[in-house]
């Protein structure tokens, strides 16, 4: 990679997050030239119900896209974990429409999290999110019917979005430990307005187990996609140096 040449990683957020724009940028900062920018679209509450499903359609997503495009952004990442209750063909056909729309490669969260699990060989998985209860079981379902095992999981039942930022590092770190207790082969943390990412290191070093969180996978895969070296993001968490 030429050290000369800046990289802008383009981020879509969530409109109501509050958490991913500084964990984000902070962990970016470990590579030299590396920027984060982000472009925001309306997402306020999290349920089943139609009118939050619909606060997914592409078009809104796109227009959103566009605006990063006009900063000439390398790579343009969803940071977000809808696909976890859509289905993970949401996001693959979302990828496809940003890239035919602005001739920008483009990732999510949720496609680099299976990646990573593939590439360490971790489909025993546990599930920590601020979630409702019928959000969850959506989510277990459809990486059931991928191949994928939840073998823990452990939920909030919140449905505003703003409010799962205000979730603290004490309610965070219980919820990890309880899944860490039926043995998974890796956790993920899902959903990116938790203030979570940065205490990752902290509970695989007590926990001895790789946790993968949300926000941070996708960083992980807009890195890779841009031809740099992951592994120069240190205290973020195991997957920075072992997904490669």
């Amino acid at each position: 990679m030429n050290a000369s040449k800046r990289t802008l990683l383009g981020i879509l957020t969530p409109s109501s997050n509050t958490a991913l724009e500084p964990l984000t940028s902070a962990m970016v900062a470990c590579v030299p030239g590396v920027s984060a920018h982000f472009s925001r679209f309306t997402v306020t509450q999290i349920s089943l119900e139609q009118q939050a499903l619909g606060q997914f359609d592409d078009s809104k997503i796109l227009a959103a896209a566009r605006l990063l495009a006009d900063a000439h952004v390398d790579v343009i990442g969803w940071s977000g974990t809808a696909a976890g209750w859509l289905g993970f063909e949401h996001d693959r056909k979302l990828c496809r429409r940003i890239e035919d729309t602005t001739g920008i490669p483009a990732t999510t969260s949720v496609l680099a999290l299976n990646e990573i699990m593939d590439r360490t060989e971790r489909r025993e998985f546990g599930l920590v999110s601020p979630y409702l209860d019928e959000v969850q079981t959506r989510i277990i379902a459809n990486y059931t019917r991928e191949g994928y095992r939840c073998v823990a999981e452990s939920h909030l039942d919140i449905s505003v979005n703003f409010d799962f930022s205000e979730v603290d590092e004490d309610t965070l770190s219980r919820q990890v430990r309880e899944v860490a207790a039926h043995g998974p082969q890796a956790i993920a943390t899902y959903c990116t307005n938790l203030r979570s990412a940065q205490l990752v290191a902290q509970w695989e070093a007590e926990l001895g187990v790789p946790v993968y969180d949300t926000t941070a996978t996708v960083v992980w895969k807009m890195l890779r996609m841009s031809g740099h070296d992951t592994t120069k993001i240190t205290g973020w968490g195991r997957l920075f140096q072992e997904a490669n």
